[in-house]
């Protein structure tokens, strides 16, 4: 009995831990003042498609709708989901509307022949506009990693604002705007400097472009890069981005900053800031996001907008190769417990009790002993093993210890 290709069952341990690092997330996000949403995990394809780039629509998974005929589409992402909240819930609000949500995505990896299921955990700020709101999104994205325990990140800054003026500079003929988008992406500066001859604007411009996939590194590159930007829109972008990296300086956040001048992922989505944190033990970034000031236009509700979202998955990896221990090994839940044995009455009685304490317990009722029995509470993660006798439980016992151990009851 086979899954369709990308999906996979989590077993308990793997489960647990997914769930702890997504619940340690929601928690440090409405500490800071956002307020948890759910959203569905399929809409009509024409109304999800308003709020996704180009790479995201053609990632969904569509269907047809049995009950209507209309065509609905799986979510690759929520924050269009979220747009559309906080465009009609929340229209009269004239504040920040702060919202966060945990949930699935499914998306289409042609590349691969198939399809994988992402767990993701985020935030999303509207109303705010400003180097302030991104910085407050970044410190919160770095305070979320940390207390789910992947140390301190690495935060990569890019803008993709910053991108579309060096490419309305150098005025590229119709179809060879995204080849030059693509080989910045790459790093192929062969490609960009073919791409690039057949460029209509000023040579300063040009010259500037071919600099893009080589301007990566300490924000320190930022001086540097302004004072040779050939136009006053790109001096405005790096502008931009140097007053969020001063903001982020200002708030003390505990993260290592890089820039990436040549980031041009989200080009048709994001409209400025794109963030990504990186941790260790993690090959791909584990936050992603950015700011998206013409998104909530789309559903009739234009305001400014930053969010992110963290990939629980590659979080819980990363913990697992920080560690060195396979999370999804064994049945146990991580937290302990007590497995009660004995007469099913009384151990359900001194279970109930031990519950009542706040532990995790439960009564052995399949009548395993010795050896099959210590395996057992191993294999499920019960740290103590409680023997109760006929008539135990009528009171509250005495709190157990935490190393494992029998005893009687």
């Amino acid at each position: 009995m086979r899954l369709p290709t990308g999906m996979r069952d989590f077993a308990p341990a793997a489960a647990a831990s997914r769930r702890r690092i997504a619940e340690t997330l929601l928690g440090v996000f409405e500490r800071w003042g956002f307020a948890r949403v759910i959203t569905p995990a399929f809409e009509y394809e024409d109304v999800l498609a308003l709020g996704l780039g180009d790479a995201a629509r053609a990632a969904a998974i569509r269907f047809v709708e049995p009950s209507s005929g209309q065509v609905v589409a799986l979510r690759p992402d929520i924050t269009p989901q979220i747009a559309r909240l906080i465009a009609t819930r929340f229209r009269e609000e004239t504040g920040a509307v702060r919202l966060c949500y945990e949930g699935t995505v499914v998306r289409l990896e042609r590349a691969a022949r198939g399809q994988r299921e992402l767990i993701q955990a985020g935030v999303e700020m509207a109303g705010v506009a400003g180097p302030h709101g991104d910085a407050e999104m970044i410190a919160l994205g770095v305070a979320a990693l940390q207390a789910a325990g992947l140390g301190v990140p690495t935060i990569d800054l890019g803008h993709l604002g910053l991108a579309r003026e060096i490419l309305d500079a150098v005025d590229l003929p119709d179809g060879a705007r995204e080849g030059a988008r693509l080989a910045i992406g790459k790093r192929d500066q062969a490609g960009l400097e073919e791409i690039l001859r057949a460029a209509r604007g000023p040579k300063v411009a040009t010259a500037y472009a071919l600099l893009l996939p080589q301007l990566s590194g300490p924000p320190s590159i930022l001086a540097d890069a302004r004072k040779r930007a050939p136009t006053a829109g790109i001096k405005r972008a790096l502008g931009e981005l140097q007053a969020i990296v001063d903001a982020v300086a200002d708030r003390a956040v505990e993260a290592r900053v890089h820039v990436d001048l040549g980031e041009v992922r989200g080009f048709d989505y994001y409209t400025g800031v794109r963030v990504q944190g990186f941790v260790h033990g993690a090959p791909q970034a584990v936050l992603a996001g950015g700011r998206y000031d013409d998104l909530l236009g789309r559903y009739g509700r234009p305001s400014p907008a930053v969010g992110f979202a963290i990939d629980v998955e590659a979080a819980a990896a990363a913990l697992d190769a920080r560690s060195g221990a396979d999370a999804s090994a064994g049945h146990g839940n991580g937290h302990g417990g007590v497995l009660v044995v004995g007469p099913a009455a009384a151990a359900q009685r001194v279970a109930a009790a031990q519950r009542a304490l706040g532990k995790r317990a439960v009564a052995e009722l399949c009548g395993l002993t010795g050896a099959a029995l210590d395996a057992y509470a191993a294999r499920w993660g019960f740290t103590e093993i409680i023997h109760a006798e006929a008539g135990a439980g009528k009171t509250p016992p005495p709190a157990g210890r935490s190393t494992p151990q029998k005893r009687k009851q």
